[in-house]
C-alpha cells in the first residue's frame, strides 16, 4: 500500500489525482474509493497502484489520519 494526499478531486466528473509520498501523481476514479467514502483536496489517503489503460492509477483508496 502507498500513502499520499488528494491533490485534486472533481466530484461532478468523478475523478481526481493523488500525489503519492513517492512524489508521483496517480489518477483515480471514484470507483476506486473504498466503501463509498468522500474525499476532498488535501485528505491523507492510503491506496494500491495498478496498471491502467493510460498508466498507473490508484485503487482501494481509504482515508488515514
Amino acid at each position: 500500500m502507498q500513502k499520499g494526499k488528494i491533490k485534486f478531486y472533481n466530484k461532478v466528473r468523478k475523478f481526481g489525482f493523488i500525489t503519492g509520498d513517492d512524489g508521483n501523481d496517480y489518477f483515480f476514479h471514484e470507483t476506486g474509493l473504498s466503501h463509498e467514502i468522500y474525499v476532498k483536496d488535501g485528505d491523507k489517503v492510503e491506496f494500491k497502484v495498478v496498471k491502467g489503460d493510460r498508466g498507473d492509477k490508484a485503487v482501494d483508496i481509504s482515508l488515514i489520519d
